[in-house]
């Protein structure tokens, strides 16, 4: 059995491809996506094998009006071409938590988004960072053209994303380092298994509320 049909069938996961190769120079506060050669083709492998969507990266280190303009311009094209085979892209224009302007940053991402939500046809996910102000992003939760937002930890601890998260409503984590915060190597399977049931346990809860 193909690993996504098993992850989707089987235990209710829903499989996505990360597709981008990484992040260029930062440029304008921003670090937009390095060029993903071969993209269409590996589209393709996807929608063959199951997979429902894609996931790409790029980041705001500053509230740069021009730079977030060609973060969010990148993403949407990325998009248009990971749907044009059928797939769900999630967007993902990762806002640096530790920085100065991260609300101003915020306040023109979302503006830019729903610019290009606007003129887009079908719909994405979004994945953003939690951000400052509570419910900030309702705009975006509740756009048609929004299948689902979910939250990236962004290097909060897992305690603290859960705390913001929960503050959010209508939007979902999707952590990778928040969940996998606590897990080693050196542990027994029973001492794994138990630290991330207890992880996924709290990050559910935080997202139902």
């Amino acid at each position: 059995m193909p690993t996504a049909t098993y992850l989707w069938e089987k235990r209710g996961v829903v499989p996505f491809l990360k597709i981008d190769k990484g992040l260029e120079a930062e440029a304008d506060g921003v670090q937009l996506m390095k060029p993903i050669p071969g993209l269409d083709a590996l589209l393709a492998r996807a929608a063959k094998a199951g997979i429902f969507g894609t996931k790409e990266r790029s980041v705001v280190n500053a509230a740069n009006a021009k730079g977030i303009a060609a973060v969010v311009a990148q993403q949407f094209e990325l998009g248009r071409q990971v749907a044009s085979h059928g797939l769900m892209p999630i967007l993902e224009p990762e806002v640096t938590i530790s920085i100065a302007d991260k609300a101003e940053a915020e306040a023109m991402l979302q503006q830019e988004i729903l610019k290009h939500l606007e003129a887009l046809d079908g719909q994405v996910m979004l994945k953003l960072s939690l951000p400052t102000v509570p419910d900030f992003y309702q705009p975006l939760v509740k756009h048609p053209k929004v299948l689902k937002v979910v939250a990236l930890s962004g290097g909060h601890s897992r305690d603290k994303a859960n705390e913001i998260l929960a503050l959010n409503h209508g939007i979902i984590a999707s952590f990778s380092r928040a969940l996998s915060e606590g897990l080693s190597a050196q542990q027994s399977d029973a001492e794994f298994d138990a630290v991330l049931k207890g992880a996924i346990d709290s990050i559910h809860a935080a997202s139902v509320t």
